[in-house]
C-alpha cells in the first residue's frame, strides 16, 4: 500500500506528464493482489506442511510479482518500453503459482 500511496501523491505529476499512471497502477495493484496470495499460501503451508507444490507455488509468485510489477516500475520510470516485453514472462510466473497453489491443495486435502 506504501508504493501506491506514495505514487498517487508524490510521483503522480510525473507518472500523469509521462502517460503511465495507469500502468503504475497496474504494478501496485497486482503485487498487492500478490501478497495477499502468498499470505494465504503461507497459511496453507501451516495445514499442510511439506507440500512441494505449494512451495513452488510461494517461488513462483515472489518471482512473478518482482518480473511482473518490477518491469512496470522500471517502464514507468525509465521510459524505456523494451521493459514491456518482460511483463509477460511475470504474468507466466504469477499464472503458474495459481495453478501450483490450486494442485496443491487438491493433492493435499
Amino acid at each position: 500500500m506504501g508504493l501506491g500511496a506514495f505514487g498517487a501523491h508524490a510521483l503522480k505529476p510525473i507518472l500523469e506528464a509521462q502517460g503511465r499512471l495507469d500502468t503504475y497502477e497496474t504494478a501496485v495493484k497486482y503485487q498487492f493482489y500478490h501478497v495477499l496470495a502468498l499470505l494465504a499460501l503461507g497459511v496453507l503451508m501451516t495445514r499442510y506442511p511439506g507440500s512441494n507444490l505449494l512451495n513452488f507455488a510461494g517461488y513462483s509468485f515472489m518471482a512473478g510479482m518482482v518480473v511482473f510489477s518490477g518491469s512496470l516500475y522500471i517502464l514507468c520510470f525509465t521510459g524505456i518500453s523494451k521493459w514491456g516485453a518482460v511483463t509477460p514472462v511475470g504474468g507466466l510466473f504469477l499464472f503458474a503459482g495459481w495453478v501450483l497453489m490450486a494442485i496443491g491443495i487438491y493433492k493435499a486435502i
